[in-house]
């Protein structure tokens, strides 16, 4: 995508979420949106694009470290728990309660027992805040291998990106086949008609931020919506369908 180009849909996108950010405090809506992929996929820089022009107040970004002895004693839900929305709130988590499904499953983190503890209640557990009046967005971003290898070597050369660089990079490039496999038990068996997931192939980071952005604003209501401007790319941004995994849509 050009540049000119995607700076000028962006910023009539913008221009939408500010709209909608008038429309859900007035109403005192909740909202909620999970980012999950690999590292590298484009969750800093989609979050980044969405939050640019939002009223710092309602809008929190959530990206929690690793957890502490007291978390890990705790109920493992226990630690989201205080930053979800409460009304007039747009909240985004990079990453959240399912690095228990990706990360720790990979890494060893976490043993089998636990895995399967979150793997049977996380989708109760997620069916609880939708039915408190959470408006709840899944969204998984996929990128290939290839993809994957380039903007981790780009973390390691540019010095504004320092910060990025970290000793699991190393472990996502090696372990490539296991966070596959990971991520693909993740999507059958936590999608659900109440809480789905949205996957958003994003080699294209560009198209991937827009695209997110679009199929955000189309599945909120609020006034004065552009409804041209707000229509996504169906091959970038699309329901997770077990067949994505065998025809292609999904990174193998």
């Amino acid at each position: 995508m050009d540049k000119r180009d995607y700076k000028q849909t962006l910023h009539g996108l913008q221009v939408e979420l500010v709209k909608l950010q008038r429309h859900f405090i007035r109403h005192r809506d909740k909202i909620l949106v999970i980012f999950e992929g690999r590292d590298a996929a484009g969750k800093d820089g989609t979050i980044k694009r969405i939050v640019q022009h939002l009223s710092p107040r309602e809008t929190r970004v959530v990206a929690l470290g690793r957890p502490s002895e007291a978390d890990r004693s705790a109920w493992y839900f226990q630690r989201y728990v205080p930053h979800l929305p409460t009304a007039e709130e747009f909240v985004l988590f990079n990453r959240s309660w399912y690095n228990r499904a990706g990360v720790e499953r990979v890494m060893g983190f976490c043993d089998d027992d636990q895995y399967e503890e979150f793997m049977a209640t996380v989708v109760d557990f997620e069916q609880m805040l939708v039915r408190s009046g959470i408006k709840l967005f899944k969204y998984y971003l996929d990128i290939s291998q290839a993809e994957q290898k380039k903007r981790l070597e780009d973390r390691r050369t540019d010095p504004l990106k320092q910060w990025k660089v970290s000793a699991i990079d190393n472990e996502a490039v090696k372990h490539w086949a296991d966070y596959s496999h990971a991520r693909n038990e993740m999507l059958a068996r936590t999608h659900s008609p109440l809480t789905p997931w949205t996957v958003v192939r994003a080699n294209r980071k560009r198209v991937a931020r827009l695209n997110v952005i679009k199929d955000l604003l189309l599945r909120l209501d609020y006034e004065g919506k552009d409804e041209a401007l707000v229509l996504p790319n169906p091959d970038i941004v699309f329901a997770y369908d077990e067949a994505c995994l065998s025809n292609g849509m999904i990174a193998v």
